[in-house]
């Protein structure tokens, strides 16, 4: 692998970002950097799941086998997670909340196969925040149309709507802060832990990794999904419903 393709590869540990390669495009140098590697290879794992995932379920029995049991797992849990949170909105935003649940998910726990997270690199995490932003207001604008939004801009007072409007603007700041700061110090955190260690750093650092990258991966995770539903579910709520 490439460096700083893994976390740790050999004596040397990095958990910055390189470039890969470079192309050149409208006479500007474009670089493929580790992040773009990790998010690859965590898009064909997820591919790869889906794709035997739709398979199990085509050919589903009676008496589930071993994975069908997993798949039917997850989806449940998910169904109950964003329908417990969202109610009667959940039906239009499964789909959403699903995708970037099991996205950021596996690109947390990707430090278990010795990748760089790619949710440690900011420009992932924002652009998540971006996409929730956009379907928030999206959302906003069309259920409580340009007069409900205004009005909540004004509330309590008037004199509170530049107040408000940065509120507003924060909400991706904050999603993509979070998750990019929690799983980034995690990660330069087990890099220095090898770095110390060197060739001593062979079972017991296994514990770590279950709490950086499975524990509190998971959980930062769910946090995510969570705002993401709140703020979604709040912005399709309106005084009538």
């Amino acid at each position: 692998m490439g460096q700083g393709i893994l976390l740790s590869e050999g004596t040397s540990v990095d958990f910055m970002i390189h470039g890969v390669f470079s192309y050149e495009l409208f006479g500007q140098t474009v670089w493929i950097t580790t992040t773009h590697v990790c998010v690859l290879i965590v898009m064909l794992i997820i591919m790869a799941f889906c794709l035997f995932a739709n398979r199990a379920i085509r050919h589903a029995t009676e008496v589930p086998g071993a994975f069908q049991n997993v798949v039917e797992l997850i989806v449940e849990m998910l169904d109950g997670m964003i329908g417990g949170v969202m109610g009667k909105y959940a039906v239009n935003f499964r789909n959403y909340i699903g995708t970037i649940f099991i996205f950021i998910l596996i690109s947390n726990i990707s430090g278990l196969l010795g990748l760089r997270p790619p949710t440690a690199d900011y420009g992932v995490t924002f652009a998540l925040g971006i996409i929730t932003f956009v379907l928030i207001h999206f959302n906003k604008f069309k259920h409580q149309k340009v007069s409900g939004v205004l009005k909540g801009l004004c509330e309590p007072w008037p004199i509170w709507a530049p107040i408000n409007i940065i509120s507003d603007l924060a909400v991706p700041i904050s999603l993509s802060l979070r998750l990019f700061a929690n799983i980034l110090s995690g990660t330069a955190i087990m890099a220095l832990i090898y770095a110390l260690l060197n060739k001593f750093a062979v079972i017991w650092p296994a514990a770590l990794h279950v709490y950086f990258d499975l524990f509190s991966g998971a959980i930062q995770t769910y946090v995510f999904c969570m705002l993401t539903m709140t703020y979604i579910t709040d912005a399709c709520t309106t005084e009538e419903n």
